[in-house]
């Protein structure tokens, strides 16, 4: 049993790493939004106008 608690908080370690690493990444490649910006939305242009 107490193998398998260190396998476990190995694993929530791991886990959490990956997740902060994710985060980070996710940080760094996101296009930087400034207020004011166009909001950019496509649609096809075939599309039906329901306004």
């Amino acid at each position: 049993m107490k193998r398998f608690g260190v396998w476990a908080i190995y694993i929530v370690g791991a886990l959490s790493i990956a997740y902060l690493a994710l985060f980070a990444y996710n940080m760094w490649r996101k296009p930087d939004l400034m207020p004011g910006d166009p909001i950019k939305i496509f649609r096809k242009q075939d599309a039906p106008s329901y306004s």
